[in-house]
């Protein structure tokens, strides 16, 4: 797997400690470099200091030929204290106008009395160098293992000899180690609190994306679970990706929604085309049995069998006519418009029913004069859904019941406790001979669709946490198709 095919779960930390790794190990080397170089001029600022003092001091001792005193002053500079300061100087030489050495601090090492050139190839470079500067002026020549430093000695601008301070070509060293030492402690620290930091910002702005990435993949199947609101509630372009999908996955809800109400409305309508065309074939050689019958009752024999298969068959399709009628949801007459005391006659009608049962009934009519509605229908209607409610509620249950006009149409809500209604029953719950109840042929909430239908209406229902509630809502209209339904 290549680097850039890694999840942002590790991409996005890696990718932030190497910028960091890099980042410190840039400035703690650029200031590395920039420690070098001032702690080498510092340190050669400070040993033409401390040459010139020691240039000013050894100037009587040269002119008064004092050896012995020069060697006293050249040696001081060796104490304890400069040792541990770190300042390294290898030798002191005093030089006389003819660049013979006077004294020194290893007469071993640079005899008395010796020609500077005859003292190495340090001192020979610098020997030619030394009559070419200007008097006053101090020189220093760097070679691959020595730093000469020239300091003039002179009386009144005359120069009488030069004080060479010899130093190791890497006589900073020392220091600069506890430097890079230091540097590197800090930036150690800095990379011990930065990594964790970075590993844990990384992890945190890739998880709402891989959680993002594989809602994303789920699309094409099926629709994905929204992403919890605490997930990610800042309002940068990520939020802001967040709140796109959230939005995008709740049209996508609306639209399966509404694609799923119009496959269940073409399924109801195409069976209630089917069950009237049924119900009219059946009506037709439905009469003539009937018909058969009450003429075998009035003009048959009399045997015993007749006189006991007649009245079952008279029975049975009279059960049939009932079964029919109710699949027929037609226009038969005209009503009248629906009044107050229409619905209170339903709550009249359906009060001993719910006594039976000792149900807790919440009743509210707010329907004040007439709407523009057929009684009949609307009451069949509310008849419909309050027994199925006074039904499905049980002994002791409670029901609530209200009816009102709002937003230009009349409302109707009925809701009940008691067991609620399995979600595999909500798609077909409308249609025919799919009741909840053991008995009767669960035509109710049929009919009921029907009647709703016809009257440009619509009808809902929510079932949860032991409770059933259906909303059915009217559009009030100056011309309504006035039905009847037989039930």
């Amino acid at each position: 797997m290549r680097l850039f095919d890694l999840s942002f779960r590790y991409k996005i930390p890696l990718w932030g400690s190497a910028l960091i790794v890099v980042s410190a190990l840039t400035l703690s080397l650029a200031f590395m470099v920039q420690a070098r170089y001032d702690l080498k001029r510092d340190m050669l600022v400070s040993s033409e200091s401390m040459g010139r003092i020691l240039a000013r001091t050894l100037q009587p001792t040269l002119l008064h030929d004092d050896v012995w005193r020069g060697f006293e002053i050249v040696n001081a500079p060796y104490d304890r204290e400069t040792a541990k300061s770190g300042f390294r100087v290898e030798g002191l030489i005093v030089l006389n106008n003819l660049h013979e050495v006077f004294v020194s601090s290893h007469p071993d090492t640079y005899p008395l009395l010796s020609r500077l050139e005859q003292l190495g190839p340090a001192f020979h470079a610098l020997n030619k160098r030394l009559d070419a500067v200007p008097a006053g002026q101090t020189l220093t020549l760097e070679t691959e293992d020595k730093i000469l430093l020239a300091v003039p000695m002179a009386a009144d601008e005359i120069v009488l000899g030069h004080l060479i301070l010899v130093h190791p070509a890497k006589f900073f060293w020392p220091r600069f180690k506890i430097l890079a030492g230091q540097a590197a402690l800090i930036t150690g620290l800095a990379l011990a609190i930065l990594l964790p930091i970075n590993w844990y910002w990384g992890q945190r702005m890739a998880r709402p994306l891989i959680l993002l990435s594989k809602r994303m993949d789920d699309l094409g199947s099926n629709l994905p679970e929204p992403l919890p609101p605490a997930l990610y509630t800042y309002r940068d372009e990520l939020g802001h990706l967040f709140d796109a999908y959230g939005r995008m996955l709740g049209q996508l809800e609306a639209k399966a929604a509404l694609e799923r109400e119009l496959i269940k409305e073409d399924r109801l309508a195409a069976l209630g085309r089917l069950s009237a065309g049924i119900a009219h074939e059946i009506n037709n050689p439905l009469g003539g049995l009937i018909t058969a019958v009450d003429t075998l009752k009035q003009h048959g024999g009399q045997d015993p069998v007749s006189q006991r298969v007649l009245p079952l068959l008279e029975r049975g399709l009279g059960q049939i006519r009932e079964i029919v009628a109710a699949l027929l949801v037609e226009a038969k007459a005209k009503s009248r418009p629906l009044t107050h005391q229409d619905v209170e006659d339903v709550h009249t009608l359906l009060a001993q029913e719910a006594r039976k049962k000792a149900i807790h009934w919440v009743w509210r009519n707010e329907l004040d004069g007439e709407v523009t509605l057929p009684a009949t229908l609307v009451r069949q209607v509310l008849i419909n859904l309050l027994l199925n409610a006074i039904q499905a509620a049980g002994p002791k249950g409670r029901v609530e019941a209200r009816v009102a006009v709002a937003d230009g149409g009349l409302s109707i809500e009925v809701g009940n406790g008691g067991q609620t209604i399995p979600p595999e029953l909500m798609d077909t719950l409308f249609e025919p001979f799919t009741g909840l109840k053991e008995e009767g042929h669960g035509l109710g909430l049929w009919i009921t669709y029907q009647i709703v239908r016809q009257l440009s209406g619509r009808i809902g229902v929510e079932s949860r946490d032991g409770w059933t509630h259906f909303t059915v809502y009217l559009p009030l209209a100056e011309k309504t198709c006035l039905t009847v339904a037989s039930a």
